[in-house]
């Protein structure tokens, strides 16, 4: 077995941002790896979370929010690379590996174990996933995903790798290596330092506009075809909208939390602004899946009072780094 961290997924402590206590214990694919391979590797992943402030709104769905790769590197020394496939999958993230690189490869959630319940032998969904652990013949890969790291074998080793069939019209998944240099930062003073320059840099990039006023135009419109809809169409349009900027204003909110555990206590005010889009988020995604069940009117006003919170949020921070 070929394993880069020494862990074991039976005894993995995920990292605080994945406590079953929040609103939303997953975020998406990409950041909730990159949370668990950042804390695997020592790091502390709130120090990249600056990115989640310059979201947006983009017309029919909300920023599939991502960390900055050089942020990445900035804070960690982390530089991330695209990986061509020329051969088998298999033989690359072996090769990869065995040269100290993590993998993060496109697999289909159909043959992942840990989403059991929702995803596995049950629906095709891709999904990204951390490599970390590699032994091809014996069929086995540890992995970072979703909420922890985890393992598979067997079957679902054939399954997630196609071995043994052969299709021509399957493209090949989109596969990153990361290379690992010194970090930058000796201690959490440093860290946040950095953290503070990359939040400089993430406010230029905060739309001009407030995002939730130009969402809530496009939501009510979008009502009609909702009421007319099935539970699948509301997973769909709400993990787009709802979950992206609920989950993505959390992390924001744990991010100035963070900051201030540090002793940087100007953000507090802002900090629970985002924390109350994230809650107010939660509670609005269940009542439009009632009011999609029962095809009743729904209350509009929570999108303004995160509108409010939204303008509030934003200003303060400016103010307080300006000041």
């Amino acid at each position: 077995m070929l394993q880069l961290i020494d862990i074991d997924p039976r005894d993995y402590a995920p990292h605080r941002l994945h406590s079953q206590q929040r609103d939303w214990a997953e975020t998406n694919c990409y950041v909730d790896i990159w949370i668990e391979l950042l804390h695997a590797l020592g790091h502390e992943p709130l120090a990249v979370m600056p990115f989640t402030l310059a979201i947006d709104f983009e017309d029919d769905q909300w920023t599939f929010f991502k960390p900055p790769l050089g942020d990445l590197f900035d804070l960690y020394g982390l530089e991330v690379q695209e990986l061509a496939l020329w051969r088998p999958l298999t033989e690359h993230i072996e090769e990869q590996l065995r040269h100290g690189k993590p993998v993060l490869v496109e697999l289909d959630s159909w043959h992942l174990p840990d989403t059991e319940g929702s995803a596995y032998g049950l629906a095709h969904v891709k999904s990204t996933v951390a490599v970390n652990a590699f032994d091809r013949d014996a069929r086995r890969m540890g992995y970072f995903h979703g909420q922890g790291y985890y393992e598979l074998e067997g079957a679902d080793f054939d399954g997630v790798f196609y071995l043994g069939e052969d299709d021509p019209s399957r493209l090949p998944p989109y596969v990153e290596i990361v290379k690992r240099h010194p970090a930058p930062a000796s201690d959490d003073r440093e860290l946040m330092a950095i953290s503070l320059d990359l939040l400089r840099r993430q406010l230029r990039l905060v739309p001009q506009a407030n995002p939730f006023d130009r969402f809530a135009e496009r939501f009510e419109a979008d009502l009609p075809q909702l009421m007319d809809g099935d539970l699948e169409l509301f997973h769909a349009y709400s993990f787009a909208t709802f979950r992206q900027f609920g989950a993505c204003y959390e992390l924001a909110a744990n991010y100035l939390g963070w900051l201030e555990s540090l002793g940087e206590t100007r953000f507090h005010e802002a900090r629970d602004d985002l924390a109350a889009i994230s809650s107010l988020s939660k509670v609005y995604q269940f009542q439009l899946a009632r009011a999609m069940s029962r095809r009743k009117p729904l209350d509009l006003s929570p999108l303004r009072q995160m509108s409010a919170h939204w303008s509030s949020a934003l200003q303060r921070i400016d103010e307080r780094l300006r000041g």
